[in-house]
Formats: structure tokens, C-alpha cells, sequence
């Protein structure tokens, strides 16, 4: 383990197994959030559920995490236009366990826990050696292994809900002295009832707060109040709720909105001997809570990154103290006056911006600039990857170059479809993951401009009935 290694993936399975050749078996159970919050008392909400179809297929950005001795279980069939694409950007693809029948409102490990064949193949890789590498671990992932008899490279499901509450981050950030907003942990009724008593004089005085969900996630589970009655009617819905079921545990946090001009995300990787190692840090676009992209490289300065690897390391002990090892991401913001607040929460899981790093490390070099996105959607029919291309044509990324569109998830663009959906009918949503990569923060802007001018023309045409 004393070995320097520069390749992300090899470094993440050093990390996870203790060898920089092990066999992985990426699993891309996106939002595993949502079987953490199950049963969990958080804020007042109708719905809990991944019944996400473009989320669920979001599995697919594990296709250029995993090595070329690696493998991928999915949900469904990639595009083969879009493999053969691919490849010829010079992407060792890994091996694909596709599942035969996918429920689109299922999980890609809820799917393979129900398909017989994937269940034999993770058997006959777990009987030589593999392991699996899932994007977070929950009870399901635990199954699946087991029925599969094949090891998860995690933690247990119990210590990566632990260390993924908003609680746990903000008590760890308050432990180890670094700065965050002012704010409460609400575990209990008790607790809850003194938050709401504080946040009423931060209302009082023209503040506004916001009350968190132990496992929200994308802008789930959060609400920004502005006013005493709002908080009041939450207050009152919770302790209610608590009054019903005979149980007095609260799961949020409630925190002083702050001004910010920067959202941040960094990462880290703990070793199964509790090293830490700093991966990266970027700069998170958001809407609402919901993470849209990401730019690089995060416009920081030194000092500010050194206080990150600095945070990094200090958490990183803690969290392997703990029990957990894998990927670490934080989330984190910078002032108007330029100051940081290095932990708003930490996700120790995979995170969007782990399934760049192969991206990152192969194309964005010192020179360039990038920006990560998720383009919307509308379509009258499934778009084949054939077709986006001659659409899209000059504006993808061309390695020689070193600039243009890389896409890296196609799946998400027809998830919605009707299944067996060829010909044009009823509109449904989407979404293109790509990266646009440019010689300058400019040249980025007008590339992005004209991919999303493109991309809404093709769509335009796909509801006109017309072929690609």
C-alpha cells in the first residue's frame, strides 16, 4: 500500500481491497438515500420513492468508472452505437451484467436481486475473487450479495447509514472545530422543540433558516422558512406525527440560511488501513438543492484547497475510526467575502463527481476548462445514439483536439419511453449527461450554448415524427 497510484480506479480499489488489481463489480444504485430515510422521522412528505426512471438509469455512468477487467451490472442494454463511441475515444470497457427484465421504477440492485443469470455470473466472479464496488450500501445491497455469494467492498449497511445522516456531519464538523453554519441536531422531540426555539429568533430578526432531512438528497427533504408560522406548522406536524406512532426520535437539522457565492464539492478516498487520500475538488452547480454539474477546475485559491485536504484528512480519520472506508464526498460553500465553509454535509458514497475522474484524469488537462452537465429533454420517441451523433457531429469531443460535447451517459435520455416505444407518441422526458471541454471558460459557454441549441432542435424533431 506504499506504492504511489495515479490512475483513480486502481487507487479506489487499493482502497477498498487492499490491492490495485482487484476485480470490481460496479453497481450504479443511484439515490440509495431513499432506503436510508426508510422509516427514518424526518420532515412532513407525501411520497418517498425511487420511482425516478431517468434516475434509475443512471447506472450507466459506471461504464467509465469500471477498468477493462472490470464489470458493470445494468439495468438495460447501452446503446451499441453509443459503446462503439466509446470506444473509439480510446475507453477500455469493462464487462456488462444486464438484467433481463427491469422494472423502470426499480433500482439496478432491486432489478438483479430479482434475475436468476445475474445472480449465477456474481456468483462465478465472487467464487474467483471479485467484490462488490456499489455506489452506497443499504440492507438491499447486503442481499444481494449474499444471494449472489459474492463480498461487498463496504463497510456494513448499518455503519454507511450511520456516517450519511446530516447529523453525523454536523456533529463531527462541531467535534472537530471547523467552521459551519450556526445550526442544531434534532435526534429527539426535545431536541427539536429547543431548534425551533432558537430559529424563531433567527426569524425574529429577518434570518431565514432551513430544515434538513437526515437523508434528503437532491432537494428532497429540505425546506428553506421565512416566517414563524411556516415553522410553527412543521413543528406542529412533527410532534403530532410523533404523538401517533408513540415514538419521540426526530431526524434533521436545522440551520441558518447563509449567503454564499460558491457551491463546492470535494472528494476523498479512506483506505481499509485508514489512509486518506485527497482526490479533487469542484466547483457544484445547483438549483434548489438539486446538483445540475459541476465546473473545473473549481475556481479556488491555494490556500483555500490546502484547507480542504486539511478538512479531508481530519475527516477521513474519524470516518475510518468509525468503521467506514470507500469514497468520501463533501459538500461545501465559499462566502461573498470569500470564506469557506468546508462541511454542509458529507456523502460517504460514491458521488456524481466520482464517475468523472476517468474523464478528468484522460482528458482535462491543465490547459482546459470543463463543464459538466445535464442537458432536459423532451421527446416524441426513443433517440437513438446514431442519431444524436449526426446531430450533435462536430460538437463532440474529438481527443485530438481536446475539446467538445463527451457524453457520458446515454441511457438517461429515453429511461422514460414507453417500453417498446419505436414510433412517435405520447412526450416524455429525458436528459444527456455530457462534459464539455474547451481550450477557455468562453469557448465552454458558447459550446454549451450550442450543444443545448441542437440538442432541442433533434428533440423538436423526434415529436415532428421525423428519423434521425
Amino acid at each position: 500500500m506504499g506504492e504511489m497510484i495515479e490512475n483513480f480506479t486502481d487507487r479506489l480499489k487499493a482502497a477498498l481491497t487492499g490491492t490495485s488489481d482487484a476485480e470490481l463489480v460496479f453497481l450504479g444504485n443511484f439515490e440509495v438515500e431513499d432506503q436510508w430515510a426508510r422509516g427514518e422521522p424526518g420532515l412532513p412528505r407525501l411520497t418517498f420513492g425511487s420511482g425516478n426512471v431517468i434516475v434509475n438509469r443512471m447506472d450507466e455512468f459506471a461504464l467509465l468508472l469500471a477498468g477493462k477487467g472490470d464489470h458493470v451490472v445494468l439495468k438495460g442494454e447501452p446503446d451499441a452505437d453509443y459503446l462503439s463511441h466509446l470506444e473509439e475515444l480510446g475507453f477500455d470497457l469493462p464487462g456488462m451484467l444486464v438484467v433481463e427484465r427491469q422494472d423502470p421504477g426499480s433500482t439496478v440492485t432491486q432489478d438483479a436481486l430479482e434475475d436468476r443469470p445475474v445472480l449465477r455470473e456474481l456468483g462465478r466472479l465472487g467464487a474467483r475473487g471479485g467484490v462488490v464496488a456499489a455506489h452506497g450500501v443499504c440492507e438491499l445491497e447486503e442481499r444481494l450479495a449474499e444471494r449472489a455469494g459474492i463480498p461487498l467492498a463496504a463497510p456494513s449497511a448499518a455503519i454507511c447509514k450511520a456516517v450519511n445522516s446530516k447529523i453525523y456531519s454536523r456533529r463531527l464538523a462541531t467535534e472537530l472545530g471547523i467552521r459551519q453554519t450556526r445550526g442544531w441536531t434534532c435526534a429527539s422531540l426535545a431536541e427539536l422543540d429547543a431548534a425551533v426555539e432558537a430559529a424563531r429568533a433567527l426569524l425574529a430578526d429577518g434570518r431565514r433558516v432551513v430544515l434538513k432531512d437526515a437523508f434528503g438528497v437532491s432537494g428532497k427533504g429540505i425546506e428553506v422558512v421565512a416566517d414563524e408560522r411556516r415553522l410553527d406548522r412543521l413543528h406542529r406536524m412533527m410532534c403530532s406525527r410523533a404523538r401517533r406512532a408513540e415514538d419521540n426520535r426526530v431526524g434533521l437539522v436545522v440551520e441558518e440560511w447563509v449567503a454564499k457565492c460558491a457551491d463546492l464539492n470535494y472528494q476523498f478516498t479512506v483506505g481499509r488501513d485508514g489512509r486518506v487520500h485527497f482526490d479533487f475538488v469542484k466547483e457544484a452547480l445547483t438549483e434548489g438543492g438539486v446538483h445540475l454539474g459541476h465546473r473545473i477546475p473549481a475556481r479556488l485559491t491555494e490556500r483555500q484547497t490546502a484547507e480542504l485536504t486539511e478538512v479531508s484528512r481530519l475527516l477521513g480519520g474519524r470516518l475510518a475510526d468509525d468503521g467506514y472506508f470507500g469514497v468520501v464526498g463533501v459538500d461545501a460553500m465559499v462566502d461573498p467575502d470569500g470564506a469557506l465553509y468546508p462541511v454542509v454535509e458529507i456523502n460517504a458514497r460514491l458521488n456524481m463527481s466520482t464517475y468523472q475522474a476517468s474523464i478528468q484524469e484522460a482528458f482535462i488537462g491543465s490547459g482546459s476548462t470543463a463543464l459538466v452537465r445535464r442537458y432536459p429533454v423532451r421527446l416524441g420517441a426513443p433517440l437513438p445514439f446514431g442519431s444524436l451523433r449526426r446531430a450533435m457531429a462536430d460538437l463532440l469531443f474529438d481527443p485530438a483536439r481536446g475539446t467538445g460535447l463527451l457524453i457520458n451517459n446515454h441511457a438517461t435520455v429515453n429511461a422514460a419511453a414507453s417500453p417498446g416505444a419505436q414510433a412517435p407518441g405520447a412526450d416524455f422526458h429525458g436528459r444527456l449527461h455530457g462534459v464539455v471541454v474547451a481550450d477557455s471558460a468562453d469557448r465552454m459557454a458558447a459550446l454549451d450554448d450550442e450543444v443545448g441549441r441542437r440538442l432541442a432542435a433533434v428533440a423538436e424533431s423526434t415529436r415532428r415524427g421525423e428519423r434521425g
